[in-house]
């Protein structure tokens, strides 16, 4: 999985300190972090916490040190100019306005591999998925410029849309075991989940299983659309650009990835964990020749992710199929390495 890509708002480009004001306020309710602003404006700051950029020219810093360039793209010569700038700047920043898709492809190819990022300047949502799916791989991220207000919550949700989808395989359930009593954590997020959606966890990093979250009533509970009941403390769990934590790591503020059965993924933050002591059950599935397993509370409010429903621990049944995310390799500290690992 790839990393969530980067958006700017350039509320800079204002005419004036109040439009300013109000293309920054229209941000920070969108959701933005990542907002440039005119050098010297920093009284901006005091609307809201968000990641100031300053902007003086064709140059952008981050508290007083140089980040970004821009450069304007219309000919051979300014394409050559924006090559010089990879691995000389964190970001580049590509003003282009009626030569747009070519050049890109040509910075995408460049840039591959280096330190810079690629922010090409659109200014529609359409441009900007266009901008982000080019070359399939698409750019790192774009920059919104804005001279006047405008409602961004069209470009916070492609943000949304721009995060990679995550193959789901079916696993077939061949052991069902109840185990003692463990700790377990619930992992309460700030996001409401819809049905089919959950988070992946597992006891092995090679095949983590999608865990329903609590939005279903029962007869004994009310619902907590808010919150996954994850399983045992040693789980892994997936959060962003395919890292994992530990289930025993995860603290309020943390962001995990909430993932359907689909595979699509949106970022969460998480408001609280509770770990508690609780009888457990394994739950053990085949993929490709292997056995895979994770530890869950034994109740009936834990649901596995299964195609066209969610089924409760308490009525799974040996031969039923569920979501998994199945991968080789191992973990270092959360990340994916190609090594050979066995976890049993």
């Amino acid at each position: 999985m790839s990393a969530q890509k980067i958006i700017w708002i350039r509320a800079d480009l204002a005419s004036n300190y109040d439009e300013e004001k109000k293309i920054l306020s229209s941000a920070l309710e969108a959701g933005f972090q990542n907002i440039v602003i005119k050098k010297g404006d920093s009284d901006l700051e005091k609307l809201g916490r968000f990641n100031a950029i300053e902007c003086e020219g064709d140059e952008f810093f981050s508290e007083g040190k140089k980040i970004g360039e821009a450069v304007r793209i219309g000919a051979d010569e300014d394409l050559k100019r924006a090559y010089d700038l990879i691995d000389k700047v964190q970001y580049l920043v590509t003003i282009s306005e009626n030569w747009k898709i070519i050049p890109l492809e040509n910075l995408i190819s460049q840039i591959q591999g280096s330190q810079t990022k690629l922010l090409p300047v659109c200014e529609t949502p359409e441009e900007a998925k266009l901008f982000l799916e080019t070359m399939e791989k698409g750019s790192d991220g774009v920059v919104v410029a804005l001279k006047t207000f405008l409602d961004l919550s069209n470009f916070s949700k492609l943000v949304t849309d721009t995060i990679p989808k995550i193959e789901l395989s079916l696993a077939e359930v061949v052991d069902i075991r109840v185990l003692s009593l463990g700790d377990r954590t619930c992992v309460d997020t700030c996001s409401l989940f819809h049905f089919g959606e959950g988070m992946l966890v597992g006891s092995q990093s090679s095949c983590l299983f999608l865990i329903g979250s609590e939005c279903m009533e029962s007869e004994y509970v009310a619902s907590r659309p808010f919150r996954v009941n994850a399983g045992a403390i040693h789980s892994y769990v997936l959060c962003t650009s395919g890292k994992t934590k530990y289930l025993s790591e995860v603290k309020s503020g943390d962001e995990v990835l909430a993932v359907d059965s689909g595979g699509n993924c949106r970022i969460v933050t998480v408001g609280r964990t509770k770990a508690e002591i609780r009888p457990m059950v394994m739950v053990s599935a085949r993929i490709n020749g292997s056995i895979h397993s994770v530890i869950l509370q034994n109740a009936e409010t834990i649901r596995l992710c299964a195609p066209g429903k969610m089924i409760s621990v308490s009525e799974l049944k040996v031969g039923d199929k569920v979501f998994v995310k199945s991968d080789g390799g191992g973990r270092h500290f959360g990340q994916k390495i190609e090594e050979t690992i066995r976890e049993a």
